[in-house]
């Protein structure tokens, strides 16, 4: 069975992409530790990380780092946070979001109920600061 992140992938569940190539996809978390928090995912399906080749977890953390300078910018956040957890989807991810400190980590903290028009104006400002990255 697919997990959740190849079903969004593949178009069957709902998700707001700000990146999308052959090989690695972001999207919003519908469970934020703060607003702007993006999962990177590899394209194919690995339930570690630690297993993923290397040149994958290369273009993982390219596009990781690429979303962690527009969360900054996007949520005028000093750091962006960069967590590889791993057991909530047996999917190999990376969790990107605005850091203002260490309790910006702690995952107890989400927001399991975020108002779609907060997560639609993330997604937008990540978008525009995306786009004006590569400009």
């Amino acid at each position: 069975m697919p997990s959740v992140f190849s079903r969004i992938i593949a178009g069957e569940l709902p998700g707001r992409f700000v990146h999308r190539d052959e090989r690695v996809v972001a999207f919003l978390s519908i469970a934020p530790l703060t607003p702007g928090h993006t999962l990177v995912v590899p394209v194919e399906e690995v339930v570690d990380w630690t297993t993923l080749d290397p040149a994958l977890w290369s273009h993982v953390m390219a596009v990781a780092a690429r979303v962690g300078t527009a969360v900054r910018t996007a949520f005028d956040a000093p750091r962006a946070g960069l967590v590889i957890a791993g057991f909530e989807v047996p999917h190999a991810h990376v969790h990107v979001f605005p850091a203002r400190g260490m309790a910006d980590f702690d995952f107890a903290r989400v927001d399991h109920d975020p108002a779609p028009a907060a997560l639609d104006d993330a997604h937008q400002r990540l978008l525009a600061a995306l786009k004006t990255a590569e400009e």
